[in-house]
């Protein structure tokens, strides 16, 4: 494998991969495609939305599809497949004794399909077939029904349903379709039964799949052939999801994106696709050079995993954290699944779920960042009800895991029901489980910050806020000197029974002074929230040792993960950090931490860059860029870690910590190389708040250059002292 400068803009293989593993990944966003090359010489990929629920509320492939020169080349005796990140774009050239083929595939950055250009130095026949795994209804099995968590466990099973294929004389359309739906039965086991009747079931009737076509092509039992030989050939891949009341009316909407697209005009969209991710790409990076091969290795990991972020993180649904929109056939225990695999199935974790976002502000990533704020502002209703069902008060709380309507994952809430009431959540690692609105507020707090968007102030954040609040204030009750008693509570996943927990205090503190900071608050709900903000408790400190900070004023039960939530106060909530009073508190609460660890969604390297320990951050960061799935050929297909492959936390979590190495915001403040290692060099460009961005570069221990757009942000720019001084501005 080959790895071009800068690191990560092309990676090269110079052998065919044989099975899905040695995949590389194409996306625009929305459509995704794990692309490899058999040893027969064929193309391959599997295909893949975001918004493929099944009835199950699982996250399906669309597809597979097989593309190949007929006659095949007899003996591949030259080979190239490259994947080109700066222009999404995959080349494949395959050389035999009579004939040199080249392949571009890409999936359009601005229309839901996918290109296939095939070019030879002598005329060649193309075949292409859709290859179909699911063909009949089955039961998941135990083992493959972890691949449905939240919908397994329950009476009826749960069971995979056929795809149709239909041969059409010039193409070949193929879909899934929910003729059920666990949604109705998942509201009536949570006391919600009454929302069903004015609410839109959203899986019943989706329906997905694509559409193969292009100029010159016909359906001959099902394999879509080229009616002759030639030295050029093109194919277009559609896909669509809708929710329809029948297969036809589904199928026409393919027609008429085909008439609609037509076969001209192909050059014209390569042109905006490509300059689509060339924006992308100058929005913002960070290319480090270090000693050996260090640098080339935390600059790939960093571009890598933000072209990952790109392909999957612009449809309607957020990133999924255990795979993506790339899963891949794989083993798991010893036992080898199918494609629609992975492992805590189709839930959103917020506490997985977050890290690809808050990786995104600093990268100006700010349209992969809607998907997820639309889907908890999409449950809020929901939520509102159950707040009111539950407990009897105002407000919302989001469950830590939970179906992208908003429900709780069935098993997590616990399918025997006798003699419990409503509000009662089985699982103990998320029964009271909260913080996941505060945290979610947090960054919509910066969101705001760093874009001045006010129609999203208005729209979202406020009543985000509002709502959050509202639940966290009547929820709770006071103790005997005025303060919010959060009981019964707990301290993320880890401290399971816990009174006063310090990520929600944290959070509380956080997000209250943020949202009282904005002038845009009114006078009753700037009177309101002071209120509430001044019941608040102080953070927990031990009394034996007044500089460490606790997980929670008192553990009741616990530890059963492996969570630091005592360091939520370095992030996401940054009440200690640099230049910030009690660094040392922070530093030393880091130093005595329970849990070590920098794989998946820990987040030790994270805490150190935002507790200026450069030095430490760099050794852990490496250590985690350093590491892949052995079983994947494709470098930032992280994993499986704590979760599937590719991780998307892993490596997100990598980009959250280098970013916060080379800049932090605060206020108005923009501290540069807070947590920077002196013997690294580096260039950057990143985004601030006040829709600024800061571009710096650092060399032999001198920071030799910064520059701020807008210019006037330049005097609050907070330089390096110490070693990293040089001659600056």
């Amino acid at each position: 494998m080959a790895i071009s400068a800068p690191a990560g803009q092309k990676v090269v293989w110079h052998s065919p991969s044989g099975d899905s593993s040695g995949s590389m990944p194409l996306g625009n966003g929305d459509i995704g495609a794990n692309v490899w090359v058999d040893d027969k010489g064929d193309l391959l990929f599997y295909l893949s939305k975001t918004d493929s629920w099944s009835e199950n509320a699982r996250l399906l492939k669309v597809g597979r599809v097989r593309i190949g020169a007929r006659p095949r080349l007899e003996k591949i005796r030259g080979f190239r497949h490259e994947l080109d990140t700066s222009r999404g774009k995959m080349t494949v050239e395959e050389v035999g004794p009579k004939n040199r083929i080249e392949i571009v595939v890409m999936v359009d950055a601005n229309h839901p399909m996918v290109r296939v250009e095939l070019q030879g130095r002598e005329p060649f026949g193309v075949e292409a077939v859709i290859e179909v795994w699911r063909n009949a209804r089955r039961r998941l099995g135990e083992s493959e029904n972890f691949s449905a968590y939240g919908a397994r466990g329950g009476p009826a099973g749960v069971y995979v349903t056929p795809d149709r294929v239909i041969d059409r004389s010039d193409r070949v359309t193929w879909y899934h379709r929910n003729r059920k739906s666990i949604y109705p039965m998942t509201l009536r086991l949570q006391g919600m039964e009454d929302w069903c009747q004015g609410a839109e079931d959203p899986l019943l009737d989706r329906t997905f799949g694509g559409t193969i076509w292009g100029p010159g092509f016909v359906n001959r039992g099902g394999v879509l052939t080229s009616s002759g030989k030639r030295r050029s050939h093109g194919l277009n891949i559609h896909l669509l999801t809708s929710t329809c009341p029948d297969a036809g009316d589904w199928m026409s909407q393919p027609d008429r994106f085909v008439q609609a697209l037509g076969y001209n005009g192909s050059e014209k969209r390569s042109q905006a696709h490509a300059a689509w991710w060339r924006e992308f790409w100058n929005r913002s990076w960070i290319r480090v050079h270090a000693a050996g091969s260090k640098g080339d290795c935390i600059s790939c990991g960093y571009r890598l995993q933000r072209y990952i972020n790109a392909c999957g993180g612009r449809g309607q649904f957020p990133i999924k954290f255990n795979g993506s929109i790339f899963t891949v056939d794989a083993e798991d225990k010893g036992r080898r699944f199918d494609a629609d695999y992975r492992r805590w199935g189709g839930p959103y974790w917020f506490q997985n779920t977050r890290l690809p976002y808050w990786s995104m502000l600093l990268s100006g990533d700010f349209d992969l960042m809607q998907p997820l704020f639309g889907m908890y502002m999409r449950a809020l209703p929901l939520a509102r009800r159950r707040t009111r069902k539950y407990f009897g008060h105002g407000g919302v709380f989001l469950p830590e895991t939970m179906f992208f309507w908003g429900s709780y994952a069935n098993e997590n809430y616990g399918w025997d029901r006798e003699g419990r009431d409503s509000s009662y959540v089985e699982n103990r690692y998320i029964r009271w489980h909260y913080n996941s609105g505060l945290e979610l507020l947090a960054m919509l707090l910066d969101y705001f910050r760093w874009t001045e968007d006010r129609q999203f102030l208005k729209e979202t954040l406020l009543p985000f806020a509002g709502e959050i609040m509202t639940f966290y204030d009547q929820h709770y009750e006071r103790d005997d000197s005025g303060m919010i008693l959060l009981q019964p509570s707990q301290a993320l996943e880890t401290y399971q029974s816990t009174v006063n927990p310090t990520p929600d205090i944290a959070g509380l503190i956080w997000d209250l002074d943020g949202l009282l900071g904005l002038r845009e608050v009114d006078d009753s709900l700037r009177e309101r929230w002071s209120q509430l903000r001044s019941q608040v408790p102080q953070i927990p400190l031990s009394r034996d040792e007044p500089n460490r900070i606790l997980p929670a004023e008192r553990v009741i039960e616990g530890p059963n993960n492996c969570e630091n939530p005592e360091l939520y106060t370095a992030f996401p909530y940054r009440i200690f950090g640099v230049g910030k009073p009690g660094l040392e508190v922070g530093r030393a609460t880091f130093a005595q931490r329970r849990f070590k660890g920098n794989r998946g969604w820990q987040q030790d390297d994270i805490h150190a860059a935002m507790l200026g320990l450069g030095q430490e951050a760099g050794e852990m960061l490496t250590d985690r860029f350093s590491a892949k799935d052995p079983n994947s050929r494709f470098p930032a297909f992280w994993g499986p870690n704590f979760d599937w492959v590719p991780d998307q936390d892993h490596g997100c979590a990598g980009m959250i910590a280098l970013q916060r190495m080379a800049m932090q915001c605060e206020g108005r403040r923009i501290l540069i190389l807070p947590a920077w290692p002196g013997e690294w060099d580096v260039d950057f460009r990143l985004h601030a708040p006040f829709r600024t961005t800061v571009s710096g570069r650092f060399r032999s221990g001198e920071l030799v250059k910064v520059l701020t757009n807008p210019k006037s942000r330049e005097k609050d720019l907070v330089l390096p002292e110490g070693p990293l001084t040089g001659n600056l501005l």
